[in-house]
């Protein structure tokens, strides 16, 4: 508990606390730290994801052929769109070994089509990753701290009873420190919140623009594969 008769200021609060709160206050400032890292790790990765499917999609339009294409991507791809392709192209290869038939077009469409679909929901996954965090972290800091503030408002009563007074400066202290808790666990929670609905939307356009290619791919693999008859 601060001494009334000091000068209370961020670092006494901090340094003066009870142990309880202190560790709210550290549990708090970690948060704080790891949402901002989540944050700034993905914004560089939507950034990247971005500008690598702006660059495939311009591959994919001026290339002369999907064998081309493909050759050139190679088997182990390194952005998603081209991940996304591959797996329908690799299964649209393979069916060359078959009899041309329409009933052997319209199943090789179909795997292309389930293949490109189940390599969208991985790439969605991966670029999902760490957003649970922000989730988390938004939704359980406002809690934490209101714990804090709590348990130092119990010592400001505490306080009361032991110095038999109800003098604003008894108990000032540890409304302050109360209180700073509450702040932290805003300042913890309104960022992570933020940086949660940013990325989310970000993560949805990005399943609509996998979304859309696929179906692109679709089309052009549909149109070769009918060539064959």
């Amino acid at each position: 508990m601060i001494n009334p008769a000091d000068k209370v200021t961020i670092l006494s609060l901090v340094m003066q606390a009870d142990p309880i709160v202190k560790a709210v206050m550290a549990a708090l400032g970690v948060a704080t730290l790891w949402s901002w890292s989540v944050a700034i790790d993905k914004w560089m990765q939507f950034g990247e994801l971005t500008a690598r499917a702006k660059a495939f999609e311009k591959e994919f339009w001026s290339a002369r052929s999907l064998e081309d294409l493909h050759d050139r991507s190679g088997d182990r791809p390194s952005d998603a769109l081209a991940r996304v392709f591959a797996a329908g192209a690799r299964e649209w290869r393979d069916s060359e070994r078959m009899a041309q038939t329409p009933d052997t077009i319209h199943l090789v469409q179909d795997r292309c089509d389930r293949l490109m679909i189940a390599q969208i929901q991985r790439e969605l996954a991966l670029a999902g990753r760490g957003l649970s965090v922000l989730a988390t972290i938004g939704a359980t800091t406002p809690f934490i701290g209101l714990f804090g503030t709590v348990w130092g408002i119990m010592n400001s009563f505490t306080a009361i009873a032991a110095n038999q007074q109800t003098n604003l400066a008894v108990v000032a202290p540890g409304i302050a420190e109360a209180l700073f808790a509450t702040a932290l666990g805003l300042v913890a929670a309104i960022p992570a919140v933020i940086f949660y609905n940013k990325f989310s939307g970000d993560l949805d356009r990005f399943a609509d623009r996998l979304e859309s290619f696929s179906q692109e791919v679709g089309a052009r693999l549909s149109r070769q594969l009918s060539e064959r008859l």
